[in-house]
Order: C-alpha cells, then structure tokens, then sequence
C-alpha cells in the first residue's frame, strides 16, 4: 500500500511559528508533527509515500530525506501550487498513484491515535471518525443502518450527525476515486473555495463506493497553540517520557518531560509536560506545560502554556507565551 500525504498548507493559524517552518515541523512531544504521522506508518509496513509540498516544501523534503531515506522507505515530492484544497492536491499527484490496488491518505497535519493495524486491514473502504461538539467546523459522515457511509457534507450549516473525519482515509478503488477527483476538478465544483476530498469520496459513494468508519481514540489538529499543547501533554503521557535519566545542577524534573541532546539545564524546575529541542539551555526558571523548541535559552523566567521557537532568548518573565523563531525578548531591564 501506498501512502500519500498532503502537506503544502501554510498553517496561518499557528504563526509565527509557520513564518520559518512548514506546520508539519513544528514539535510536538519531542519530534516533528511529521514525524507523529510517518512512525507509525513505517512500523506497520508502510514503505512507499508521496508527499504532496507547497509552502517551504523544501523543508520537507530536507527533513524527509535526512531523517527517513536510510530506514529504506521510497518517496516521492509533488508540488501542488496553486493550493486549491485537498482534492486538487491528490489530483496533482494522480501519476504517482494511479494503478494502486490500494491507497492511504492522511493529512499532514494532524496526530492520530488510532488501531492502525486494524483499519489498514478493512476489506472496505475506510475513514476514520471521531465524534465532535461542533461539528459544523468540519466534514461530516452520516451512516445507513448496515454502518456504511450514506452521505458526506463538508461543514454542514444543520449537521444530522456529529461524525467527523479526522483526516485518515484508506481506499480499496484508488481507479474510481481519481475519476471522482476529475469529476470535482474538470467541473470546478469547489465547496468553501477549495476543492474538497469530502465531495470527492461523496461522488464515489453515489457510484456505489461502499465505505465505512473507524473510531480513533485520540486525533490533535494541530493548527493552533491550544491544540499543540494539548496533544504535547497526551502524547507525554507515555511510559518512555514518565522517568528520566538525566540530572541537572540544582534542578528538579518533574515527569513527564521530553529533554533533547546537549541541553544545559541549571537551578530550574521543569515539568510536567515540557518538551525541549536540542541545545536548549534553561537557568533560574520555572518551565510547565510547554514546547521549547532547539538552541533557546531562557534565564529566570516562569513560563507555563507557552510555545517557544527556536533560537529564542526570554530572560525575566512570568507568562503564558506564543513566540515565533529567531526572537529576543528581555524583561530584566
């Protein structure tokens, strides 16, 4: 099975941590989103993955074949630009497909907890759900009484279900779905703008495409401060994160906690759920519930639902911080 992954969105949400990454490289609980996303893929067997890039696609495609090319995966780099949806972006990347007996599509921005073993082995196709609070803010699935999906709407003005698509698909007919995709494209049928897989799965159905739905057990959109957190804190709630082997002058760890190489650490308390990039250095503050991203260094400052960027100076503060790349800040005077 092949995997395709589209990951060409500017994550205006998550400035101005975006400015000078890819969404799909921001840190969460120590690795890249990306990273959340191709682990688990790879360990299921996984092996060939079409990347769909657009805003710093360049960075992707670095980070891909630095980190991933030597454990043996094929890869392959379709630009989508203009960045006209999700559909439009599987259409672009159709020759890299076509002829799958099998596809998956997840989202590239997004962290999923789910069974993967037993979703990849549905003999139908498959999407994952979840049920949501609000879910006129995203795709909805209404089911028939046999458990397959009767109808799909992109975010309903009156939802008849509270099923949302979290951003996994594993379709068995990857030959009707790009003739669904065409249908959409060739008649510019777009929804909110853009072109919608959402309209795109809803086509085959109406050809007789059955598909069917998985619950995922925890799913992180993670195109806001608030929902990084969030899933920094879940994704900590591991055994590999809950003891620590490292020991810093004067300073207390309190798990879970993610600490990178070389960081230097002195007369601080750190934790619960922080994770620091690599080269942090940390003295006289108080850090919890927080991302700190590599080569940052914070003195005497009391932090806590913070997001800090990467080669970010912060001396003197007590704060709740979303902070992008490349910035000094000094409240010391």
């Amino acid at each position: 099975m092949k995997a395709v992954i589209p990951v060409a969105g500017m994550g205006s949400r998550l400035r101005p941590h975006t400015h000078t990454q890819p969404k799909a490289l921001v840190p969460v609980a120590g690795k890249a989103i990306l990273a959340h996303i191709l682990d688990p893929l790879i360990k299921a067997g996984i092996e060939e993955f079409v990347f769909i890039i657009g805003y710093m696609g360049n960075k992707i495609e670095e980070y891909i074949n630095e980190r991933y090319k030597s454990k043996g995966i094929k890869v392959a780099f379709v630009v989508q630009e203009p960045r006209e949806g999700t559909a439009h972006a599987l259409w672009l990347a159709r020759e890299k497909f076509d002829g799958e007996d099998e596809i998956l599509i997840t989202l590239g921005d997004i962290i999923i907890n789910i069974n993967l073993e037993k979703f990849l082995a549905t003999e139908s196709s498959v999407v994952g759900v979840k049920k949501v609070e609000v879910p006129g803010n995203f795709g909805i699935a209404e089911l028939d009484d046999s458990g397959f999906i009767s109808k799909l709407v992109e975010k309903p003005k009156i939802p008849k279900s509270n099923l949302a698509l979290i951003g996994i698909y594993k379709l068995t007919d990857p030959k009707l779905f790009l003739e669904s995709v065409e249908y959409i494209v060739s008649n510019k049928m777009k929804n909110l703008g853009e072109y919608q897989l959402t309209d795109a799965l809803m086509h085959m159905i109406e050809k007789g495409e059955k598909i069917t739905t998985q619950s995922v057990d925890n799913w992180f959109d993670c195109g806001k401060k608030e929902s990084l957190l969030e899933a920094n804190a879940i994704l900590m709630n591991r055994r590999e994160f809950k003891s620590t082997n490292h020991e810093f002058h004067k300073t207390i760890l309190v798990p879970p906690v993610s600490i990178g190489k070389n960081c230097k650490i002195s007369n601080s308390i750190i934790g619960p759920n922080v994770a620091l990039g690599d080269n942090a250095t940390i003295s006289y503050s108080i850090v919890k519930n927080t991302i700190i991203g590599s080569f940052s260094e914070l003195q005497s400052a009391v932090l806590h639902n913070s997001i800090i960027g990467n080669d970010t100076t912060l001396k003197g503060l007590s704060h709740s911080l979303n902070i992008g790349d490349n910035t000094e800040i000094n409240f010391t005077g």
